[in-house]
Formats: C-alpha cells, sequence, structure tokens
C-alpha cells in the first residue's frame, strides 16, 4: 500500500505530476472542442432544415459520414491527411515545413464527430418546438434573428440539453484517443507510467478512477443546468 501511495504521489519518486499534466491536457482538449462541435453541430441542424436541396443534401452527407467512420480512423486521417495536403499547398509558395500538432489535429477530428452527433440532437429539439411559435414571432413582428434569440434558442436549450449531455460524456472518453498520436493526455501518461513501473493494475485503476470523476462532476454539474432549463415548466 505504501508502494502504491509512493507511486502516485507527486514529486520526484511518484508519478503524480505527470499523471496531473496528463489530465490538463485531457481537459483543455475537451473544452476546446466543446464548443467548436456545438457550433458546428447547430448551423449542420440548420442546414437540414433549410429550403436548399443542395444545402440539406451536403449536411446529411456530413453527418453520415462522420457518424458512420471509427472515431480512430477520423482522427489518422486529419492528422496525416491534414499534414499532407497543408505541405501540398504550401509546396506552391514556399520549401518551408510545417508540422500540423497532435492538439491541433486531436481538436478537430473529434470536433467534427461530435459536430455529427450534435446536429442530430439540435435537429431533433427544433422538430420539437411547434410550428405555432414561429407563427406567433411572425405575427408579432419579430425579425428570423430576434425569433431564434428571443423564442427558439430558450426552448432549443432545454429540449436538446439531455442529449448534448450524454455527448459531452462520450467526448470526454473519446480524448483518450489522441494518445495515439504521441499526444501526452492522461492515458499516455498512464502508459508511459506503466512502462517504467511495470504496474499497470495501478495506473490504469487510478486512469479508470480519474476519467470516473470527471464524469461524475461533469453530471452533477449538467443536471444542475438541466434543472435550470426547465424552470418554471409544470410537470
Amino acid at each position: 500500500m505504501n508502494e502504491a501511495l509512493t507511486l502516485l504521489s507527486f514529486g520526484p519518486n511518484g508519478w503524480g505530476d505527470e499523471l496531473a499534466e496528463g489530465l490538463w491536457l485531457t481537459i483543455r482538449l475537451a473544452l476546446t472542442t466543446l464548443p467548436i462541435g456545438l457550433i458546428l453541430g447547430f448551423l449542420i441542424a440548420l442546414a437540414k432544415q433549410s429550403d436548399e436541396p443542395w444545402l440539406r443534401r451536403a449536411a446529411n452527407i456530413y453527418t453520415t459520414v462522420f457518424r458512420g467512420v471509427p472515431e480512430l480512423v477520423t482522427l489518422f486521417v486529419i492528422y496525416y491527411g491534414g499534414q499532407t495536403l497543408l505541405q501540398t499547398v504550401l509546396g506552391y509558395f514556399t520549401n518551408t515545413y510545417i508540422e500540423v500538432s497532435g492538439f491541433a489535429a486531436g481538436v478537430v477530428a473529434l470536433s467534427v464527430v461530435f459536430s455529427a452527433f450534435s446536429s442530430e440532437v439540435f435537429l431533433s429539439a427544433f422538430r420539437g418546438i411547434p410550428l405555432g411559435q414561429y407563427e406567433g414571432a411572425q405575427a408579432l413582428g419579430l425579425s428570423r434573428f430576434q425569433t431564434m434569440g428571443k423564442i427558439i434558442a430558450p426552448q432549443l436549450v432545454r429540449l436538446a440539453l439531455p442529449g448534448l449531455s450524454n455527448l459531452w460524456l462520450i467526448l470526454l472518453k473519446d480524448t483518450a484517443l489522441v494518445s495515439v498520436i504521441a499526444l501526452d493526455d492522461l492515458l499516455r501518461k498512464t502508459s508511459v507510467a506503466v512502462g517504467n513501473t511495470k504496474e499497470p493494475f495501478l495506473f490504469y485503476m487510478a486512469a479508470c478512477l480519474i476519467y470516473f470523476v470527471l464524469s461524475l462532476s461533469s453530471s452533477a454539474l449538467l443536471t444542475q443546468l438541466d434543472k435550470r432549463a426547465n424552470r418554471g415548466l409544470t410537470r
């Protein structure tokens, strides 16, 4: 027991510092991905409701592709393919070599996957709002922007929040995928610790506990947000 505590402690004799660094990168990766994925998902949901057939078709193709392809494959394609594409484009202008960072590739890959799934959540929420809400706003002389901001968006948040909460918890776990592109997230730091100490059970259980605490904290916060979004409603 004392040996386990020593290995997990902070300082020169333990791996607590390294695990904390990996945890911080995991949190930053998830928090950076979240707003990008939400904005893209919202825009894609709007495109799916557009009167333009080509816009609806493009949005459906986007969601079909990124919901159907495994997240790990998407990560590899963006990390290695993005590097190749960037160098090809830059080759026409300069011979300078620019390397795509693993963090940027991870954010892009997780964002496109998150946006594909979140767009379906937003689309279902849009369909849950009666058409009379739009007609009433039009009768009051509200513009489309005012209708969206004052009438539709508050209801949209309430309807979409449960689904988006589940996607956030999935995103927290999916951040572990970036370890395969040598990004020093929590899982990679854990693997390094295991390789040096030969204590796989101890460190992987510690990583499981950390992910569990993250999920538990997120669930508690999301529950409070859900209560706030549904305040004033009668059952």
